[in-house]
């Protein structure tokens, strides 16, 4: 009876040390799950930052093409003023 006993909490035992190893393999396939979503966000964040970069460097430089082009308009209606005043004294005469 003694060894029955002996081997029944040699069972016991082996059946908790399986249920331990499952919920230990469970938990590093959860790990690796979580770790590969993590390293996933972290390149779409990497992306993103970079994108942010080129869009703003895109953004300077159609600002700065929009100043210019807004400097030239404001010229261009200076000289046409020049012009339509020239032509109003060169018919007034």
């Amino acid at each position: 009876m003694a060894e029955s006993s002996s081997e029944e909490s040699f069972e016991a035992a082996e059946a908790r040390l399986e249920r331990a190893f499952a919920r230990l393999d469970a938990s590093v396939r959860s790990l690796n799950g979580r770790m590969r979503a993590h390293s996933r966000i972290e390149a779409d964040t990497a992306r993103l930052v970079s994108e942010r970069s080129r869009f703003a460097a895109e953004l300077d430089k159609a600002s700065a093409r929009a100043k210019r082009l807004d400097d030239s308009a404001g010229e261009v209606a200076r000289r046409l003023v020049i012009a339509m005043e020239t032509v109003r004294e060169v018919l007034a005469k």
